[in-house]
């Protein structure tokens, strides 16, 4: 009776084993796909796809299943309601994209009420892997991009800055972490301004910029139609970007934003977590796989697509294909790869990305224009966190 015992314990083990990996991991993916941040939410997606695509959609035995929810724009109340149907009708695992901020946050209260693993794959703003702690993100902060360049200008011979930024929450978080790590190095902020969110006349902060007489003018802006009507301002305004360097954040010189000044963003530095232009064996197939599936350059967006779906997998397989928020953030915490950026890893304290920033120039080659990394940053962390736990 004994061994019969033992014998139908083991095939209840078997058949419970069978039926787990049978069970499908729910990842939810929750973009916009439509609206005014449609190609920023597709552009995640596409990353995440890719990497699918290439590793297979069955990770520890387990196959995973993505279910698609359209955000349609920056809209925190829909994030969350999106977030629970997934938890709750879904019967989802694994909470994951978020291209803004507000919608982030949202959706982290569902994450830790539910205890559900959750990967940010774009939201920038410091605070927001704070919001549960079943949270992980594989893009970059704000703070992580605009200190490592005020750092890295006050040690490159730049005394003497001028700044100017988009008047709303990232904006002032990005000139706040530039701000103290460039003063801190020495290096001296001889006037400052705000410009309203949507404008496009940069004229007059321009000129309020150029009269200061500074060594270079750092702006940060979300990006958009801006970065032209800036471009233009600059040239108007006959600022030499040759003897004043213009410093900014990866969106002031990002693909569309090149397209639209043209040769006016010559010169432009910004600091970067990627670029499609970085040379490494990897990124160039990254490069090449994603022209060929998508017709399209990859871009900031893409990568922490990409590099969040390898969270996921990286997390399942360390867990053996458990997918409980508990297993899966104990995981991902401390997990390092190889990425087509570079080196990344989770802060085992914070959750959060410590990665290479790059600092890069708009160059023509080839007669393209392109931004060419010249220098980097290794191991940054969010300067955020990082003065959060000295305070502790």
């Amino acid at each position: 009776m004994k061994g019969i015992s033992i014998a139908m314990a083991g095939a209840a083990a078997l058949a419970a084993s069978a039926a787990f990996a049978q069970t499908p991991v729910k990842v939810g993916m929750i973009v916009d796909y439509t609206g005014q941040f449609a190609d920023t939410g597709n552009q995640i997606d596409n990353g995440y796809k890719l990497y699918v695509k290439q590793h297979g959609d069955t990770v520890a035995g387990r196959k995973i299943e993505t279910i698609r929810k359209d955000n349609g724009g920056m809209q925190p109340d829909v994030a969350k309601r999106l977030s629970q149907e997934f938890v709750v009708r879904d019967k989802g695992d694994i909470i994951a994209g978020f291209d803004l901020t507000p919608n982030a946050l949202a959706a982290g209260d569902v994450s830790a009420e539910a205890k559900k693993f959750m990967v940010v794959m774009n939201a920038a703003t410091s605070i927001i892997t704070t919001k549960s702690p079943y949270m992980t993100r594989t893009s970059s902060t704000t703070p992580q991009l605009n200190g490592a360049l005020g750092t890295w200008a006050a040690k490159n011979g730049i005394k003497k800055v001028y700044t100017l930024v988009s008047d709303y929450g990232p904006g002032l978080d990005a000139v706040a972490a530039f701000t103290e790590n460039y003063t801190a190095a020495g290096g001296a902020i001889v006037g400052a301004a705000k410009f309203p969110v949507a404008t496009l006349d940069f004229s007059a902060f321009i000129q309020a910029a150029k009269d200061s007489n500074p060594d270079a003018i750092y702006i940060w802006t979300p990006g958009g139609t801006q970065p032209a009507a800036i471009g233009k301002a600059l040239a108007e305004r006959g600022v030499d970007t040759s003897k004043v360097k213009i410093l900014g954040q990866d969106e002031l010189t990002g693909v569309s934003a090149i397209a639209s000044m043209g040769d006016l963003s010559i010169g432009i530095i910004t600091a970067a977590m990627y670029d499609f232009s970085h040379k490494s064996p990897m990124n160039e197939k990254f490069v090449k796989d994603f022209q060929d599936e998508y017709k399209r350059m990859p871009d900031i967006f893409a990568i922490g697509g990409y590099d969040g779906a390898t969270a996921i997998y990286k997390a399942l397989e360390k867990t053996g294909g458990k997918a409980d928020g508990e297993s899966l953030i104990a995981a991902a915490k401390g997990m390092t790869w190889e990425s087509p950026r570079g080196t990344i890893l989770i802060d085992p304290e914070t959750r959060d990305i410590v990665q290479t920033v790059y600092i890069r120039r708009v160059t023509k080659v080839d007669g393209k224009l392109i931004n060419v990394e010249f220098d980097k940053v290794d191991n940054v962390k969010d300067p955020v966190k990082e003065k959060m736990k000295a305070a502790k």
